[in-house]
């Protein structure tokens, strides 16, 4: 059991209760049990697959709780920098504000470190990396609270009623999300061509500050190992929230999201999302279906 995880559980559902309903991202908010045909026991306390074709439930597990997602906030922050219209290639520079004071987690993007607002977002959504998510938000017109401010007004245009955003990272624990408005995020998200290509590249080198090659690989396995048609993805992890993972992919020739959260094992979030794949293909009526 993750630390403090039952707490966060009661807490998420007295805060925000789950509105089922359909949206401007086309995505129905259907309840469905999990009762399908050989459908898997899957890790994730938190599980949603959606017919990307038409957006309905193929399977849900626990989505009616507002949970922390961790770094899949980045898909947020790359949204809300990409609709700025602002210079991909203005220099940004990595100062002492990008340290993480609140989990105090590493980062090898060193202050003094000056790469393109492209390369930024290429670490922020390819590798996770949180300096990289923070320097974009720091240099939004207006500085960090006017984008984390954006990222709400975002998710509220996207139909995510039950999100809320306090930073750009995911570091912060109250950003929290049902999957359902997840999916829509992803959904989101998935119509910008620069997030598909930078969630998917699998690695980038970089020069650091002290003029060191750094090598980044992707923070995702089923994008490092290539064998999954893959149009976007994010990773994210926190100790409250547990390996967190959402997919925009494709079974056969099926569209599907994805949204796995709360999963316990470093790789329970990589082996839930095979056997969901692996169920699909043995039994293609299910998806198949409307």
């Amino acid at each position: 059991m993750l630390r403090n995880f039952a707490g966060w559980l009661v807490a998420a559902a007295l805060a925000m209760p789950f509105a089922a309903h359909a949206d401007s991202a086309g995505i129905r908010g259907i309840q469905v049990a999990a009762n399908m045909t050989g459908a898997p026991h899957l890790n994730s306390h938190t599980v949603l697959v959606l017919n990307g074709a038409n957006g309905e439930a193929l399977y849900q597990k626990n989505t009616d709780l507002p949970l922390p997602f961790a770094s899949i906030t980045k898909l947020m922050t790359a949204m809300v920098t990409l609709d700025a219209g602002l210079s991909m290639d203005e220099p940004i520079t990595i100062t002492e504000n990008e340290i993480d004071r609140l989990k105090n987690t590493s980062s090898r993007l060193s202050v003094g470190t000056t790469l393109p607002r492209r390369e930024m977002l290429l670490l922020a959504l390819m590798s996770s990396e949180n300096r990289a998510a923070a320097a974009l938000a720091r240099t939004y017109p207006g500085g960090t609270q006017a984008f984390v401010a954006q990222m709400n007004r975002k998710a509220r245009a996207l139909g995510m009623n039950n999100t809320v955003f306090y930073d750009p990272t995911g570091l912060e624990v109250r950003n929290t999300a049902t999957a359902m408005d997840l999916a829509r995020m992803v959904r989101a998200a998935n119509g910008y061509p620069l997030i598909r290509t930078f969630t998917t590249t699998q690695e980038h080198e970089v020069m650091s500050g002290s003029r060191r090659m750094l090598h980044y690989k992707n923070s995702n396995a089923l994008v490092r190992e290539g064998d999954w048609d893959i149009s976007l993805q994010k990773t994210g992890y926190i100790q409250e929230a547990g390996r967190c993972m959402v997919l925009q992919t494709t079974v056969g020739s099926q569209p599907l999201i994805i949204v796995l959260l709360a999963a316990g094992a470093p790789s329970a979030r990589v082996s839930d999302a095979r056997a969901i794949r692996n169920w699909l293909e043995r039994h293609p009526g299910t998806w198949l279906a409307g």
